[in-house]
């Protein structure tokens, strides 16, 4: 089944665009679309939700999740962090109705995910501004470039980038303190490919966690401390860490949801999903939950976490693509894709040209 979706954003030019891409359960040619699953309408809704997986994820599922059970009493929802690669781990196991993501679904949890039975429906949900942070008190640091950030974390690095001299002569000749996602993180593989160049080809001597509340401590806590996390987990700690710029060559950029939106911060910002059971969206409950989820009303939740929530005309094709039960990821198992931007996703071609890089 070819979809043609088209995603504009909210200032008005497109975000990125989606064409003539083939959605297909399990990501396996020749596949028939599934029947949209029909879930009526009927009292007040109860249950169980289950959904786990990516930390940047996290306080997004956090608020939904609230604001969920606030207008659904009845429905208990429990939220997980595991990182996005434990996530799917449960989720291809049949053990979650949802999992959250910082990156698109890869092979081998394509592969798992078909070998279990386990359809999903893929849904992207906002955009982060991936943000590298130092301690509050470093003040000899505002940006660096991209070759310096692979300076720092390339595995070459492991043992002998230890001091912020060696990042770049003018800096004070004092320890540096790496803090990073840990190897379940979705933040993990797609900094390393952005960065480095190859996904997960990182330097393994630095403290590593798949919750990035530990990574935030981490960073705040040490005065040459370095790290790499989801621009909400900076955002509510301003007063402990600041944000570094990043020059991709062409000057340098911040995180923020403006650099975001208009396609400056690169090569990191990145999207988000969630992925639904296709088994489970013929619960009600998990069905409305999902709703909610991707309903433009609700892309305030998103905001005010500082990140970018999608614009109301793509919300709006998430939501047809839950509704119509439509399995598979427009990504083709590719799993960390740079570049996702209205440059890339004009047509077919661009589309492929991402996902190669």
């Amino acid at each position: 089944m070819t979809l043609r979706t088209t995603w504009q954003s909210s200032i008005g030019v497109p975000l990125f665009t989606l064409a003539a891409v083939v959605f297909c359960a399990g990501c396996g040619a020749g596949d028939t679309p599934r029947e949209p699953q029909v879930v009526t309408q009927q009292g007040p809704l109860s249950g169980r939700v289950s959904i786990d997986g990516s930390s940047t994820v996290l306080p997004i599922s956090r608020a939904m999740t609230t604001a969920f059970q606030v207008a659904n009493p009845g429905v208990s929802v429990s939220v997980g962090v595991s990182g996005t690669g434990g996530g799917f781990k449960k989720f291809c196991a049949g053990q979650l109705d949802l999992s959250a993501a910082s990156r698109p679904i890869n092979a081998a949890e394509s592969r798992e995910c078909e070998a279990k039975h386990v359809e999903f429906i893929e849904l992207p949900i906002a955009f982060d501004s991936l943000s590298v942070v130092v301690n509050a008190n470093n003040t000899f640091v505002d940006c660096l470039t991209v070759a310096e950030l692979k300076k720092i974390w390339e595995p070459a690095a492991q043992g002998r980038i230890t001091r912020w001299s060696q990042v770049r002569s003018s800096f004070p000749h004092r320890p540096l303190a790496l803090f990073g996602p840990g190897g379940e993180s979705g933040t993990f593989d797609y900094f390393t490919l952005a960065v480095v160049g190859k996904e997960r080809s990182s330097r393994k001597d630095y403290t590593a966690s798949e919750d990035d509340t530990v990574l935030v401590n981490g960073v705040a806590g040490d005065g040459g401390g370095l790290g790499y996390f989801g621009y909400a987990y900076y955002a509510a700690n301003t007063s402990r860490l600041r944000a570094l710029a990043i020059d991709n060559g062409r000057g340098c950029v911040a995180p923020s949801p403006k650099t975001v939106e208009d396609r400056t911060y690169q090569p990191l910002a990145r999207p988000m999903f969630i992925y639904l059971s296709a088994a489970a969206a013929a619960r009600r409950e998990v069905h409305e939950f999902a709703r909610f989820y991707v309903d433009p009303e609700n892309a305030k939740y998103v905001r005010d976490l500082g990140y970018v929530p999608l614009p109301t005309a793509t919300l709006l094709t998430v939501e047809r693509r839950l509704d119509e039960s439509v399995t598979g990821s427009v990504f083709g198992g590719r799993g960390s894709v740079v570049g996702v931007t209205a440059d890339a996703f004009q047509n077919e071609d661009r589309i492929k040209s991402a996902l190669v890089r």
